[in-house]
């Protein structure tokens, strides 16, 4: 893949929208609601899937060095917490909402709201599994699936519904504009 200077600035810019995401938040036990995700999906679909992960691991890339934009700080050790598998979710969940939404023949609300979800899937299913396995075998803590679910899903889906249905509306709106100016290839 071969990146221009104006592919550098939009992919850098969407890390640091998404880690400025990470601080408009609602704390809740465990993980808390965050904008993260709007800016995740919202990046995906007006840079595609390539450029769209890019950002997102140059976002946990700088977290993990030590640059404390992640809800809970920052560092190597953030790969120890329950949450971090949604950050890397984040990056498989940019990817596949980047690739459908190359492939759509019509931007529509619709189309690009089912493109969200599929990567609000992955993300979730990547931040579950992790949350699973750190909080049962790294803390010790007995959590069943079931436990897991009621802590890192059933909390969160509304209002990321909520959201991915305002990535579409933003989307539906823009694509269109950003292609007339010759932005989106």
């Amino acid at each position: 893949m071969n990146l221009k200077s104006r592919d550098l600035v939009l992919i850098s810019m969407f890390a640091a929208l998404t880690a400025v995401g990470a601080f408009i938040r609602i704390p809740l036990p465990i993980v808390p609601f965050t904008l993260q995700y709007f800016f995740c999906a919202l990046g995906a679909i007006l840079l595609g899937a390539k450029r769209g992960a890019i950002a997102q691991i140059l976002y946990v890339a700088i977290g993990l060095i030590g640059i404390p934009v992640f809800t809970q700080g920052g560092g190597p050790q953030y790969i120890f917490k329950p949450t971090f598998g949604y950050l890397l979710g984040f990056i498989v969940g940019a990817y596949i909402i980047g690739i459908i939404s190359e492939k759509l023949k019509d931007v529509t609300v619709k189309n690009i709201f089912i493109a969200c979800v599929c990567g609000l899937g992955a993300i979730y299913v990547l931040g579950l599994i992790y949350m699973y396995i750190v909080m049962n075998f790294y803390l010790g803590k007995a959590y069943s699936v079931w436990k897991v679910v009621a802590i890192g899903f059933l909390p969160f889906i509304g209002g990321d519904l909520v959201l991915t249905l305002l990535i579409s509306l933003v989307g539906v709106r823009v694509i269109p504009i950003l292609n007339k100016l010759g932005l989106m290839d």
